[in-house]
């Protein structure tokens, strides 16, 4: 039986008389990718930011990698890591200086070659010795999960990956996060695009107005709607139709934060 490297139960947030989250519930299974889909304010980077430790919680409870977030908060951030929506790399230093840095901070044997194993395998060696200032959009959220991944944390937190990077960029990380999956390690991802979503997901939560109103896998959303034939072909129902017709064409306007950001 595969195990439950995330459990969410009825996890409340409120910002004054603002309630952002409203008993929010899921389990995300070790070595996947786990989509929290839902538009601006729909209070994805909240339950990011309280399952990382970085804010606490109203109400209910979370577990990650089986420590509770409130009461072993030291376990839990030992047991993650965090990419927030846009890339937290020192420009002045090069690509490979940026990761020897983190790996010193986080007092890792022999911090060089932990930076060339992570060059290499996010395809930046070439880069290394430039500084990041110089790199594409692409190339920097590359490094930047390279440096969430120092000290191998068994789950990561990917808020927004690909905001701001052009298509091909996009797809650059998209394979990135694939290969982390791919490598035993648990992803959890929020994001606002569905085709996004749609590509890398194992699973699905679908967050509207502060609660989870569909959680499955991609074929099981699709589902939800019936086929619509015309001319005797079959379409299925894509992951956007879903979205829509369970959360309305208006999106999410009440619950934004009161910055204007996604809390």
């Amino acid at each position: 039986m595969t195990t439950a490297a995330i459990q969410v139960r009825g996890i409340r947030k409120s910002f004054k008389d603002l309630e952002v989250l409203r008993g929010v519930d899921f389990d995300v299974q070790a070595g996947s990718i786990f989509a929290l889909l839902g538009s601006n304010g729909a209070g994805k980077t909240t339950v990011v930011r309280i399952l990382s430790t970085l804010l606490k919680a109203d109400g209910g409870n979370a577990t990650v990698q089986g420590f509770d977030v409130a009461k072993a908060p030291n376990e839990v951030r030992q047991s993650i890591s965090l990419t927030g929506q846009f890339a937290a790399v020192d420009e002045v230093l090069s690509g490979r200086e940026n990761l020897i840095l983190v790996a010193k901070l986080r007092h890792l044997k022999n911090p060089g070659e932990i930076a060339d194993e992570l060059l290499a395998r996010f395809s930046l060696t070439d880069a290394g010795a430039r500084r990041a200032a110089t790199y594409s959009g692409g190339m920097r959220r590359r490094l930047d999960i390279a440096m969430s991944l120092i000290g191998n944390p068994p789950v990561i937190f990917l808020d927004e990956p690909t905001t701001g990077l052009d298509p091909q960029a996009r797809i650059e990380v998209w394979q990135t996060i694939k290969e982390l999956a791919k490598n035993g390690t648990t992803v959890l991802l929020t994001t606002q695009y569905l085709d996004e979503a749609e590509q890398l997901a194992d699973r699905i939560a679908i967050l509207h107005k502060g609660t989870i109103i569909q959680n499955g896998t991609l074929a099981e959303l699709k589902a939800l709607l019936p086929s619509a034939k015309v001319e005797y072909v079959e379409k299925q129902p894509s992951l956007e139709d879903v979205f829509l017709a369970l959360v309305g064409e208006t999106g999410e306007t009440e619950t934004a934060a009161p910055t204007g950001k996604d809390l």
